[in-house]
């Protein structure tokens, strides 16, 4: 895969971690939002930064739209990333565009006629890593054993500059972990994919783990602060 110039509209924690992968792999990456606060042109450097409404048709003409190999519509609002994907496709003629489903409900929108190739829903992806996940009688006993899931929760935390486990990799994540905690997913530029042991973090990258309530505390203190997600609205 050659260069390609990459728009990411929705600088929450999903697009920073697409653009921070995407950009690390060496294509050329442009982040827009309208909300100041999300803007963090000293967190990423190498990504360009845009502060503007993606659902205005003058902000994407001024981006120019046009020239980018691919659009991801990668904001927690289901609304704005139709709009977006709609726009880049008809008024554009974007060759790619990949849309995030942040409800369920609303999966049945997110096609052709939205002008949406591909949908990528982090919901469905949980749920399916989660029901297809081995029992505990599949995993050495030294790794320590799943949360029963009644009672779990799931928490995320999205990895910032000084994470202790930047430039680690996985396994060294989960041995690092409480007893009670198991690592469920990592969000990266695909989507939600399961764990993968030997695959190094990088800031930006969103952790998912399943958790006993009673093993929050003492994840956050191994992490720092974690946000106990709602599987239906992760952002």
């Amino acid at each position: 895969m050659g260069e390609m110039r990459i728009a990411i509209a929705g600088a929450g924690s999903v697009g920073r971690s697409i653009a921070t992968e995407l950009a690390g792999s060496g294509h050329d990456v442009l982040l827009i939002d309208r909300d100041t606060r999300a803007i963090g042109v000293d967190d990423l450097p190498q990504v360009e930064w845009l502060l503007a409404d993606a659902c205005e048709l003058a902000t994407l003409e001024d981006a120019r739209l046009g020239d980018f190999d691919v659009v991801i519509a990668a904001s927690s609002d289901d609304k704005v990333n139709l709009v977006v994907s709609l726009l880049a496709k008809t008024e554009f003629e974007v060759g790619r565009v990949i849309a995030r489903i942040n409800h369920p409900d609303n999966e049945w929108l997110f096609n052709d006629s939205w002008g949406v190739d591909l949908a990528v829903s982090p919901p469905r992806l949980i749920a399916d890593l989660v029901e297809d996940m081995p029992g505990e009688e599949d995993y050495p006993e030294e790794e320590g054993t799943l949360p029963p899931l009644p009672g779990a929760e799931v928490a995320e935390s999205v990895l910032h500059a000084g994470s202790p486990f930047v430039d680690r990799t996985e396994s060294e994540l989960t041995q690092a972990l409480p007893e009670g905690v198991a690592l469920v997913a990592v969000l990266g530029p695909g989507g939600v994919r399961p764990p993968d042991p030997a695959r190094t973090l990088a800031v930006g990258n969103t952790v998912v783990f399943l958790a006993e309530p009673d093993s929050l505390g003492p994840l956050e203190e191994v992490l720092g602060p974690v946000d106990e997600a709602d599987p239906a609205a992760i952002d």
